[in-house]
């Protein structure tokens, strides 16, 4: 594959075999037979039917549908509705998503321009874009779409949009003059290519690749070729079911041989008492609370500007521990804007970002200039504001641009300053103009004074080439002194390694001798006013969301496509890379994998980054074990979403392959909204972690209990239709008010939870261990006291059921709090869902208890008061000998802490 950009026009074409009128179209079509069609392939896929059956091959889910199939012995259809209606959600919810990477795929088939205007037979003639051939000759002007890869060979003032490609953030000008052989995508000013805009003036190029052979299509196949991963949450998930679904069968399958080898019991009443042991021990609620709380998540983060598309990204963002961030629109505004203005031996801060015109022009210890008061500043903001194409406009209180952002930095510190365009262009009406051109690199203006017998013309443009036309500078005593170009050659240099861009401004007077300005008035006698320094800012709310990530443990990186310099400054503004030097992605290419991994633990900063660099960096973060967030606009960017735990995409300018590939889309482009995203996130986690200590607790108190009397010999307490209504009430009510838990004040400063992280830790075992065994104490300690007492088998079952529910109640206030105390108001009354739901329960309860039809189906019977405070204080039990547990285990990681 050729070097195009390195060539010069004559060599291309004789390479390519055509001339700069373009080809025959004989010629072409044998060429379109030989290369094919400039299009993208659809690569083959699945049938839908085949792709949805794919979405039962689940461990979870065949968990789910054993409950199912065991409610459905029970004839409990109900549950048995609510299973299965939660397997299927599940499987709609993974076969839409399934959909994801070819969504992106054709996207970025989009891109390519549908028609092109294309030299054939010498005359330009209106195409397909799928029938351009290598050596065709394309004629761009402003607002194409660019339709294939091209080496451009006439060129007049071209400037394209290659953000969607490169992350460039302003337009690229264009010129027909080869570069260096080893310049950066970003870099290559005599290329264009397919799927970039060309938003100002025209130019020819000549096509150099099509199809599947463009940067796009490169892309096309990095984003074709990335395979399908999940989430962590997933992954444990499916980890505990298959935990669960083998304890299950194994203690059934030991209770129902010892039943019947121990006790001698018949198989039919064995059978009957593991259905109630199994019933009690599967927790159906799981998947319809995971469900539920992973939806609560997706609105809570709407509300913040984050636009969830794939529901178990909600909780992986919880998990993150390294965003990588693209930086225009997102660390940055995205907006130019002047932050000095270097006059001779004379330095000018400009205060405020974006473009609403609000900032002081300092100097000094913060002492406010005039601009009246120092010649060589007037001038120069007057210069900036005429020699400008763009405008600057208030819509509805909002400032907004037309034109270049470059420029319109200007116009904005014009108003910094007091001066108006519209004031500027009366006092000093234009009369002519020689255009911006990438070749010459500067713009020129011609201006008439009041007077009409003095003209002047303002010189704007790459201080080198302004610097060149100047023969003297001015002063800030408004003298002219001859110009001190090692001076101006220094501060320029300086300047730009601070990541700023940086133009000069000149002037020279003559005398009215026409309303006309030829090249050459431009190249000479020029007086220096300033050198400007102009960068994208960040975002105040990037800069504290950064720390907060920092101070929650997450790694931030900033992978841009923009220069060295300028990612090196704006990393140092937000607190990435301090000290140490960007890595550029021609290093990154002499990287082999090993190293690659060691150097992306120790650098933040990357800049001029490809797609295959963004691809491969988040690739060798996941290979040193990080959950890897990826953010991006651009088709660029597509691949590396993909392959992300979490692709982030912008919703306000991203392209919408980006948006296809990715999990979550930004609504406002905001870092600070990912921040949150991750607060919510871990948010998310906690309440899962909580409704599974708050589940397996009540699951095991069941379980024990019926394990208890088949080993003991006793009359079993709970019945199997017992067992699933207290599952049905307490799912249905308790345990789904876990999922509207507010996310805690410290989730954000505590370091990520490590991704190969058990759901069910030693804590956990331990904590569901102690519950399980409260809970069977006290039911079956009941349950056999009634018995010794007299009372009916119906009275001491219904004690029984009641105590486990109760105690359920008062375990669910110790839930909200994993480690933290509920003793106080917040602790007590602050989830409002988690009293209504107790109040549900007991409502619940009442009925179960005290009314005929529930006495009739379930078997139970009324109780007196002091039977109700008996399973009152089984309840309190519970609840304060775990409250005097996390008491323990704070006093003792405490201790740890301080040795």
């Amino acid at each position: 594959m050729h070097r195009w950009h390195a060539l010069d026009t004559t060599a291309t074409l004789d390479r390519l075999g055509t001339s700069p009128t373009g080809l025959s179209s004989d010629e072409a079509e044998r060429r379109l037979t030989e290369h094919g069609p400039n299009e993208l392939p659809r690569p083959p896929s699945d049938r839908w039917w085949w792709r949805l059956l794919r979405q039962f091959h689940n461990v979870l889910l065949y968990v789910m549908l054993g409950a199912a199939v065991i409610t459905a012995f029970l004839q409990h259809w109900i549950d048995t509705a609510v299973l299965l209606a939660a397997v299927v959600i599940n499987a709609l919810l993974g076969f839409v998503q399934e959909g994801r990477a070819e969504s992106a795929l054709d996207s970025i088939r989009a891109m390519l321009a549908p028609r092109a205007r294309v030299h054939r037979d010498g005359r330009i003639v209106d195409l397909p874009a799928a029938d351009l051939v290598p050596g065709d000759v394309v004629r761009l002007v402003s607002g194409d779409r660019v339709p294939a890869d091209l080496r451009l060979i006439r060129v007049r003032e071209l400037r394209v949009d290659e953000a969607a490609l490169t992350g460039e953030s302003v337009p690229v000008d264009k010129t027909s003059h080869p570069v260096d052989a080893d310049s950066e995508l970003g870099d290559r000013r005599s290329a264009a290519y397919a799927g970039t805009v060309a938003v100002f003036g025209q130019g020819d190029g000549v096509v150099t690749a099509t199809g599947v052979h463009t940067e796009l299509g490169r892309i096309n196949a990095l984003l074709a070729g990335i395979p399908k991963t999940t989430t962590p949450l997933l992954r444990q998930i499916g980890r505990f079911a298959r935990w669960l679904a083998v304890v299950i069968l194994v203690a059934a399958a030991v209770t129902f041989v010892l039943g019947i080898a121990w006790r001698g019991e018949s198989p039919a009443q064995m059978f009957t008492l593991v259905v109630a042991l199994a019933a009690s021990a599967i927790p159906e609620g799981l998947p319809a609370i995971m469900t539920v709380t992973l939806s609560l998540g997706v609105q809570r983060m709407a509300r913040r500007n984050a636009v969830i598309r794939r529901l178990p990204a909600v909780e992986t963002l919880g998990s993150v521990t390294v965003i990588c961030s693209d930086k225009t629109g997102t660390l940055t505004r995205n907006e130019m804007t002047v932050q000095k203005v270097l006059c001779a031996h004379h330095r000018i801060d400009v205060g405020g970002i974006g473009y609403a015109p609000v900032g002081a022009l300092t100097a000094g210890e913060g002492t406010v200039v005039d601009r009246a008061s120092v010649p060589p500043l007037d001038l120069a903001v007057r210069a900036g504001v005429l020699c400008n194409d763009a405008r600057l406009l208030d819509v509805d209180g909002a400032w907004q641009i037309e034109g270049d952002p470059t420029e319109a930095a200007l116009l904005v510190l014009g108003r910094k300053a007091g001066l108006t365009q519209q004031d500027a262009e009366h006092a000093w009406p234009r009369l002519d103009v020689v255009p911006f051109e990438s070749e010459h690199r500067f713009m020129a203006t011609l201006h008439r004074a009041d007077d009409d017998v003095h003209e002047r013309i303002f010189l704007k443009g790459a201080p080198e080439k302004v610097l060149a036309a100047c023969t003297h500078q001015l002063e800030k005593d408004g003298s002219r002194t001859v110009v001190d170009t090692a001076y101006w050659s220094t501060r320029a240099t300086e300047t730009a390694t601070q990541g700023l861009r940086v133009l000069a401004l000149a002037y020279r007077d003559r005398d009215a001798v026409g309303a006309t300005l030829d090249f050459e008035d431009a190249e000479h006698d020029f007086t220096l006013l300033a050198l400007v320094g102009i960068i994208d800012p960040p975002r105040e709310e990037a800069v504290v969301a950064v720390r907060e990530c920092h101070r929650a443990g997450i790694t931030v990186k900033m992978i841009t496509g923009d220069h060295a310099d300028t990612a090196a400054e704006i990393g140092t503004q937000m607190g990435l890379g301090i000290g140490s030097r960007p890595v550029t992605g021609a290093e990154i290419e002499a990287l082999d994998e090993p190293a690659l991994r060691r150097v992306v633990a120790d650098t933040d900063v990357f800049a001029r980054a490809s797609p295959e660099h963004k691809l491969r960096l988040v690739r060798a973060l996941q290979e040193n074990g990080h959950v890897v967030a990826m953010t991006g606009d651009g088709v660029n960017d597509a691949p590396a979403l993909t392959r992300a735990d979490v692709g982030v995409a912008m919703g306000a300018g991203g392209t919408e392959a980006a948006k296809e590939a990715a999990d979550m889309v930004l609504a406002d482009d905001n870092f600070a909204t990912i921040a949150a995203a991750v607060r919510e996130g871990r948010g998310v986690y906690d309440n899962l972690k909580k409704f599974v200590l708050f589940m397996l607790p009540t699951n095991g108190g069941e379980a024990l209990v019926v394990i208890a009397a088949i080993l003991f010999q006793l009359t079993l307490p709970l019945t199997p239709a017992q067992v699933l209504w207290i599952n049905l009430a307490t799912v249905s009510t308790l345990g789904l008010a876990l999922a509207f838990e507010p996310t805690e004040a410290s989730v954000m400063r505590r370091p990520p939870r490590p991704p190969t992280e058990s759901l069910l830790s030693a804590f956990f075992v331990w904590r569901v261990a102690m519950v399980s065994v409260l809970m069977m104490a006290g039911a079956l300690g009941l349950f056999l006291w009634e018995l010794e007492s007299g009372t009916t088998v119906e009275v001491a079952r219904t004690i029984a059921v009641n105590a486990i529910v109760v105690a359920e109640m008062f375990y669910l206030i110790n839930s909200r709090r994993i480690e933290g105390s509920v003793l106080n108001r917040e602790g007590l009354f602050g989830n409002r869902y988690v009293l209504g739901a107790i109040t549900a329960c007991i409502g619940l309860q009442l009925l179960y208890t005290y009314t005929s039809f529930f006495q009739t189906v379930f078997g139970s019977a009324g109780l007196t008061l002091v039977e109700w405070a008996k399973v009152l204080g089984v309840g309190l039990t519970v609840f304060f000998v775990a409250e005097a547990e996390k008491w323990a285990v704070r006093r003792i990681r405490a201790r740890r802490a301080e040795s």
